[in-house]
């Protein structure tokens, strides 16, 4: 919690040595001082005394006041944090100026190298690669939505989620990408979600009557959306969830995939139970 480190421990954040920060937190709660007296003060040995002292003025933490002997005063707490910023500011510079200054031997020495080992090497497609459930799936789902250009599909249990991505739902249809959408037929959820269910779906129908929903009567190995299936495998992306009964939802992950031919395996999986299994809403609510 706020509060329960040393000052030290605090200090340390900034980068600063065992000693300096010892060293700047008892100045800080003595004020002015010489550097025999803080040594004295914090155990910090006398011949390292004026070292750590002097690191801290360059850092611009502490003020050096000529005397016999010199006097230390340590810098505002709020000018100090500045400092801090603007040390760090000017370092990267600092790196960002040497990095500029070796891009062109750099760039000559190894792009060279690297486009010979690069030769007739065949790039490997990732099948899938994986986000949480939740803010992230929803983004990804959102994309799908907005990338289409001929249709999206989608399967899930209740369409809990629509409301999180009904405006790019919403964008695809206006742009006349066909939507279809299979839900879990309502025997197969509890009451709750077969509420919920209902509730979108009519919501969906009048709102959206483009959009073409139905049911599934059986079970529905996983969930997802996919998008702009083709047969000759060049399209196609597609998130998918499977389901997990003993996992907690904020522990399930989604995988997405933009592999054509595995997508359009999916597509395939969509299409027999829309055909010959789907059952239209009218058949299930009314």
């Amino acid at each position: 919690m706020p509060g329960d480190d040393a000052p030290e421990d605090v200090l340390e954040r900034l980068e600063l040595t065992e000693y300096e920060s010892t060293a700047l937190a008892e100045l800080l709660a003595l004020g002015r001082t010489t550097a025999p007296d803080l040594a004295e003060a914090t155990g910090i040995p006398k011949a390292r005394i004026y070292g750590v002292l002097d690191a801290l003025a360059d850092r611009g933490y502490v003020k050096v006041i000529p005397g016999r002997p010199k006097h230390y005063q340590p810098k505002p707490p709020a000018d100090i944090l500045e400092r801090a910023v603007e040390n760090e500011r000017q370092a990267f510079e600092r790196y960002r100026q040497d990095v500029d200054a070796l891009r062109d031997e750099f760039l000559d020495t190894f792009e060279p190298l690297y486009e010979r080992a690069s030769e007739d090497v065949t790039p490997t497609e990732e099948l899938f690669w994986v986000v949480d459930v939740g803010e992230s799936s929803e983004q990804e789902t959102r994309a799908l939505y907005r990338d289409a250009e001929d249709a999206v599909s989608v399967i899930t249990k209740s369409f809990e989620y629509f409301e999180r991505v009904e405006a790019a739902f919403a964008a695809a249809l206006e742009r006349g990408v066909d939507v279809s959408v299979l839900l879990l037929h309502p025997s197969r959820l509890d009451g709750t979600n077969r509420e919920i269910q209902r509730e979108i779906v009519s919501y969906v129908r009048e709102s959206y009557p483009r959009a073409d929903v139905r049911f599934s009567p059986g079970p529905l190995p996983w969930r997802g959306t996919f998008a702009d299936p083709s047969m000759d495998y060049e399209t196609g992306r597609a998130l998918l969830l499977v389901e997990e009964k003993d996992v907690p939802l904020s522990m399930r992950q989604a995988a997405v995939t933009a592999n054509g031919s595995f997508v359009a395996g999916l597509e395939r999986f969509f299409e027999l139970v829309w055909e010959h299994e789907a059952r239209a809403p009218s058949a299930v609510y009314e």
